[in-house]
């Protein structure tokens, strides 16, 4: 898709290719930093819905949505001040958040909007995934361990152990996807889900069980209602930024919401077909166009999901998510990997065209 443009800047040598680099991170930052502000007033909104209220309303008010209280929120957070502990450490407890931020951010250099439109279109776009993204735990536990704090560093553990336990059953929910795919590249996932049987072609139906092991396990990595333990206001105080306010705590938010977005694209891009139409190979027209169109409408269904989640239930004791991750979803994703295996190589489903 962007072969030409590529092709032009590459006549300036490495000046051009420095400068196309940073516009293709500019394309994708800058749109999700977008996305991740009106995320939060959609939040907002939803949940005073669901409890019978309105939401915000008034700053920026059009049709009675107050369009531009998340950009206040943002600019009231940058310019409070960053009251750093006394006793903490300096330079770990303003690094932290940085730490947290870049893995949420660099991931996308691997997702596939369209049939060609990636950043960085890698063989081992699962591996880069899980590698990023595990890096995260660090910002958050130098973040609780910095602050030296008694609740900070309850909710620093809290989140680690949480995070570690879930990364293992995401990872083996990756592990079925590959082998039915036979790639980890993202763009090769998404073509071995093309047919001409709609969207009975997508990983969605043979790995049901492993679509629902991932995106629960995507709710507990990002340390999400029902799975916000680390962040039990009622138990420690919000957790591991209890002592971060400002642009800092910002910065925490910001990495939070851009996982929840990451999370619900991958799942439509493993589990959904991605770009791909849900009427392929049944009708001609502009419902059966593949396009990035269908990702996002994919990937909202999931943004609001985690909005559902956290006006619906309550949260899980800290032994109970441990439970579920160890002892359900580890045993069922193992068991589903090997029918995947057997699968696969019998041919007995149709794994693409």
């Amino acid at each position: 898709m962007f072969e030409p443009v590529h092709a032009w800047f590459l006549e300036f040598g490495t000046l051009g290719l420095f400068v196309w680099t940073l516009l293709k991170v500019l394309v994708v930052t800058v749109p999700l930093i977008l996305a991740v502000a009106f995320y939060t007033l959609f939040e907002r909104k939803v949940i005073g819905w669901m409890h019978v209220r309105h939401g915000p309303q008034f700053v920026g008010s059009i049709f009675g949505v107050g369009w531009i209280q998340a950009f206040a929120d943002v600019f009231k957070m940058l310019f409070k001040e960053l009251i750093v502990p006394t006793n903490a450490s300096q330079f770990l407890y303003r690094l932290a958040p940085i730490i947290a931020l870049a893995p949420a951010f660099a991931a996308w250099a691997v997702i596939p909007f369209d049939d060609g439109a990636v950043i960085a279109d890698v063989n081992a776009g699962l591996l880069v995934l899980l590698s990023l993204t595990s890096m995260a735990v660090y910002g958050i536990i130098l973040g609780g361990w910095a602050s030296n704090s008694k609740y900070a560093i309850l909710g620093a553990l809290r989140s680690a152990a949480q995070v570690i336990s879930y990364e293992i059953c995401m990872g083996f929910a990756l592990v079925g996807v590959m082998v039915a795919a036979g790639s980890m590249n993202l763009t090769e996932i998404v073509r071995a889900q093309a047919g001409d049987n709609g969207f009975f072609e997508w990983f969605f139906f043979p790995l049901f069980p492993l679509f629902l092991v991932y995106f629960i396990s995507g709710v507990a990595e990002t340390n999400r209602a029902p799975f916000d333990v680390a962040e039990g206001e009622s138990e420690i105080v919000a957790g591991f930024h209890v002592e971060y306010s400002g642009s800092a705590f910002a910065i925490f938010f910001l990495a939070e919401y851009a996982n929840m977005i990451l999370v619900s694209f991958l799942a439509s891009l493993l589990f959904l077909g991605g770009w791909l139409s849900p009427f392929q190979g049944w009708i001609g027209g502009p419902l059966a166009v593949a396009g990035w169109w269908w990702l996002f409408a994919k990937a909202l269904v999931f943004a609001f999901s985690f909005v559902w989640f956290r006006a619906s239930f309550p949260r899980y004791r800290y032994d109970q998510i441990m439970r579920l991750g160890w002892k359900v979803f580890i045993p069922i994703t193992i068991a589903w990997i090997f029918f995947t295996a057997v699968a696969a190589y019998n041919n007995w489903f149709v794994l693409g065209s």
